[in-house]
């Protein structure tokens, strides 16, 4: 436990004595904005002063003389009833021989927690992947890590839409392209895929086979299924390329097997009715605003089934919990699956779902398009090779998934400190250096003379990561991590620039600061690894 979690444990004692019952996570501890008024306080006499029948200030005097802390130093009644706790030095420094032994896994919960799948991406195989999808990629993948991170055991998985229109009219465009390289007429269909990639495609697949395509009796479905091999191979690339991989393909062909729909269809058989020729499903009766279309009157499936089917089957592996990650389009989609999840047994908070807004990529002032039909796509791969991997994924990071993002491509590659992702690399890279200058003097884990302001508060910065972590997996919400790494690297560099860190006539400071270097390159690199961003030794 962290000072933060141990004086919530050591207060719900004390207020168990004095006959306030409560539980830990009704009690409030926070850093102290100005370490004047300490290193950590507390609200809990203004929160249960009601319940002693005494005024805040008074029973936050009566709290004061229980409280017997060994790794308190002083405590002071301030305002209204606050309590503020100073520490004693060597209670805070204990973080760095913690951090040090932990090493990667700093931060990490022991704790067993559940069986997550997260299913993002799931781009349909029809042409490389855009930057509309980038963000999700980020989101995506970050969320995966630090759940992971949180305890919880992780399933990333990608679902392939490979059963509908879209997969017929890239075979169709594959057909049209192949076609056309043999001198033969040709016709692109109306709503078919105009990209290079595609005719990329054609060329491949016209080295392979040659003109035997033309001999084959069904045709389109060869080039769907050797067009969908060749388009996912190409999203596995780039993704990789991107730092993201999944565990799990799968496939809504696969799904559909074995009359899975129409199974569906009988086991909802309870909560539908027909109107006006289509079989409606009756989710108003759970959390849906009204009823939706399943089946069409001229007998076709909505996307809506199917999918039933696609979150049955992800539960039916196991799982005890399911994230979406979508884009904000997708906001009248999250209270039907509930309900329709319901309908099965499932409590609402089986399925949770993670809605990306739009980004607009800015470069020179103009914004860059994502429309994968007319070919004229700015692509992951194109952002990747302009502004780098690492960029890419902090940009994406950074902010709630839930906000509007321009993402400017000019800042993007800056060596400046209004790059965040540069300033807060450059921080970890700092703290390479001045070890490398130090490493003859060597360091003291125990960090006994550690007692600046600036590095009391980077001590306690590094000793709230845990928490930090935590709150990122309870709220999935990546851009936590990336504002702790962002406020720990302004620390550092505020503390690099103001310090002799090195100071080779005081040896014992030196090897004390040498100790905070290495503690907080340590958590920076964990930070920056939670959202996909590495931590270079050298900028």
């Amino acid at each position: 436990m962290n000072t933060v979690d141990i004086l919530k444990s050591d207060l719900l004692k004390v207020l168990s004595e004095v006959g306030i019952s409560t539980t830990e996570n009704d009690i409030t501890v926070e850093k102290s904005k100005d370490l004047a008024h300490g290193d950590y306080a507390s609200n809990v006499a203004l929160k249960f002063s009601r319940m002693a029948n005494k005024s805040p200030r008074d029973f936050a005097n009566e709290l004061t003389q229980k409280i017997n802390f060994d790794y308190v130093d002083h405590l002071e009644v301030a305002g209204p009833g606050f309590i503020n706790f100073f520490l004693k030095n060597e209670s805070l420094q204990n973080v760095v021989s913690k951090i040090l032994e932990e090493g990667d896994n700093y931060g990490r919960s022991k704790e067993k927690k559940q069986n997550v799948n997260i299913e993002f991406v799931s781009a349909n195989p029809t042409g490389d992947l855009h930057v509309g999808t980038a963000r999700g990629a980020a989101i995506g993948d970050s969320l995966a890590r630090i759940l992971d991170f949180n305890g919880n055991t992780v399933t990333r998985e990608y679902y392939i839409n490979d059963a509908g229109n879209q997969i017929t009219n890239l075979a169709l465009s594959i057909q049209a392209r192949y076609l056309e390289l043999q001198g033969l007429p040709f016709e692109l269909p109306e709503d078919g895929y105009h990209g290079v990639d595609v005719i990329n495609i054609a060329k491949q697949i016209y080295k392979e086979i040659g003109d035997e395509a033309l001999h084959m009796d069904d045709p389109v479905s060869y080039f769907k299924l050797r067009g969908i091999e060749l388009e996912m191979k190409k999203i596995n690339e780039v993704l990789q390329d991107f730092d993201v991989k999944f565990d799990v393909f799968s496939s809504e062909k696969e799904i559909r097997k074995g009359n899975a729909v129409e199974k569906e269809i009988e086991a909802l058989k309870e909560n539908t009715y027909v109107s006006e020729g289509a079989v409606m499903l009756a989710t108003s009766k759970y959390l849906d605003d009204k009823d939706r279309v399943i089946v069409k009157s001229n007998g076709d499936y909505t996307y809506f089934l199917p999918d039933i089917c696609y979150h049955l089957n992800k539960l039916s592996r196991g799982y005890d919990r399911l994230i979406d990650v979508l884009g904000a389009d997708h906001h009248g989609y999250i209270n039907r699956m509930k309900s329709a999840l319901m309908m099965h047994g499932y409590s609402k908070s089986i399925l949770d779902v993670t809605l990306i807004q739009m980004v607009r990529f800015i470069k020179d002032g103009v914004e860059k398009k994502a429309s994968k039909r007319s070919g004229d796509a700015y692509t992951l791969k194109e952002l990747i090779e302009d502004v780098g991997k690492d960029a890419a994924r902090y940009f994406f990071a950074m902010r709630a998934a839930s906000t509007h993002l321009d993402f400017d491509l000019g800042l993007a590659v800056e060596q400046s400190s209004n790059n965040p992702v540069f300033y807060s690399q450059y921080a970890h890279a700092r703290m390479c250096s001045v070890l490398e200058l130090g490493k003859d003097i060597g360091i003291d884990e125990k960090a006994t003379n550690l007692v600046s302001e600036k590095e009391k508060a980077i001590l306690k910065h590094l000793e709230s990561f845990p928490n930090v972590v935590d709150s990122a997996a309870r709220e999935l919400a990546p851009h936590i991590i990336t504002n702790y790494v962002h406020n720990l690297a302004e620390l550092i560099h505020a503390w690099y620039n103001d310090a002799k860190i090195i100071d080779r006539d005081n040896l014992e400071v030196s090897k004390s600061r040498l100790a905070l270097c290495k503690a907080s390159k340590q958590v920076i690199k964990n930070a920056l690894w939670l959202v996909g961003v590495s931590a270079p030794s050298h900028m």
